[in-house]
């Protein structure tokens, strides 16, 4: 098994980590002088002479689920990776890859799904591509989406703020900018999106009461970027919360400690997730944001998301602790837990 890729090596996760270290890292880790965020930081996204570049692909199953499609997904999936980084997102590219006999009015659905959610983010779609291949050669479909984003005065003023309260290096929202006493927030509930679809592709149900979450962040991150004092930003998918929480205290060199009783998860997605035997923590979402913010200021860019519509469940869930290892999670019951990064995304084929 050490020699083949199984599904695993994409989910997220320990085992996609190895294989972006041991072999994408291997071959492409040299840049040229002009890169300022290179592939080596592993961020959502490059920073090269000032733009911000990044790239996604989506393979998922089944294409149309509760909340959303294969379409809106690729589009708010790379629009968020852009903003995260505190840019604005300026424009898309679009990548088709189709099976032979794939129905044109569910294709024509979901390119609507498309430019309707790059209306609502504000990032128009210019160039694309499109290949068709033979009948069983791929599963229906696969959309590959690509954006570039600029610098704003909005991320400058926010590093300034930052610059208030402690000395401050970053240039740009990076995982590794997190520091101890920072606080950490979550834009809103977890786990929406990969029990929607995974109910209902196996038919469990849940999917009448949850939908996914997916979404356009760069609004919401605007907003908590005029209140300032966010350090590093990022979007929880494949892994979830927890992978989030350790690829950030990884690069950071700061632990971190959440409190679960913050953690904002809805009953409905618990109970489901009881069922399944599944960690809500470690589910991908795909319209939440997970932020670092210096302690100072996180109220004041709690309740500015809050404000925003994406962002009324938010909650700061806890902060960066030099005294611990990890990430870990004092329990509602008492006592702590260490949350690991897990091996993959428990839902495959979620983004």
């Amino acid at each position: 098994m050490n020699n083949i890729i199984t599904i695993a090596d994409g989910a997220g996760g320990e085992k996609m980590d190895h294989l972006i270290k041991k072999t994408f890292l291997k071959y492409f880790e040299k840049n040229g002088e002009k890169v300022d965020v290179p592939l080596s930081e592993l961020d959502d996204s490059a920073v090269i002479n000032g733009i911000v570049f990044s790239t996604d692909t989506h393979t998922v199953q089944p294409l149309f689920f509760p909340g959303g499609n294969i379409g809106s997904l690729a589009v708010a999936g790379t629009v968020n990776d852009v903003s995260v980084m505190g840019a604005k997102p300026l424009a898309l590219s679009t990548g088709f890859v189709i099976e032979e006999g794939f129905s044109k009015s569910d294709f024509e659905r979901i390119i609507a799904t498309m430019a309707e959610m790059a209306e609502k983010a504000d990032v128009p779609i210019v160039t694309g591509d499109t290949k068709v291949v033979e009948k069983g050669a791929l599963q229906e479909m696969i959309i590959n989406t690509s954006g570039i984003g600029v610098r704003t005065p909005l991320l400058d003023s926010n590093i300034e703020e930052v610059r208030r309260y402690r000395e401050y290096k970053g240039e740009w929202l990076l995982d590794s900018n997190l520091e101890e006493g920072d606080k950490i927030i979550v834009s809103g509930r977890i786990g929406d999106h990969g029990v929607a679809l995974l109910s209902f592709r196996e038919g469990y149900g849940f999917e009448s009461k949850i939908k996914s979450d997916v979404a356009p962040v760069n609004g919401l991150i605007e907003e908590v970027l005029k209140a300032g004092g966010v350090t590093t930003a990022k979007d929880p998918t494949r892994g979830g919360l927890s992978n989030t929480l350790n690829e950030i205290s990884e690069k950071s060199g700061v632990g971190i400690i959440v409190y679960e009783e913050k953690i904002p998860v809805s009953n409905d997605v618990k109970a489901a997730c009881e069922m399944l035997g599944i960690d809500p923590l470690e589910i991908g979402n795909e319209g939440k944001v997970v932020l670092g913010v210096v302690k100072e200021k996180a109220e004041e860019v709690l309740d500015s998301i809050k404000k925003h519509p994406l962002g009324k469940n938010a909650e700061i869930i806890g902060e960066a602790r030099s005294d611990v290892k990890g990430v870990l999670m004092e329990t509602i019951v008492g006592g702590r837990r260490v949350l690991h990064k897990p091996i993959g995304d428990p839902i495959p084929r979620i983004c």
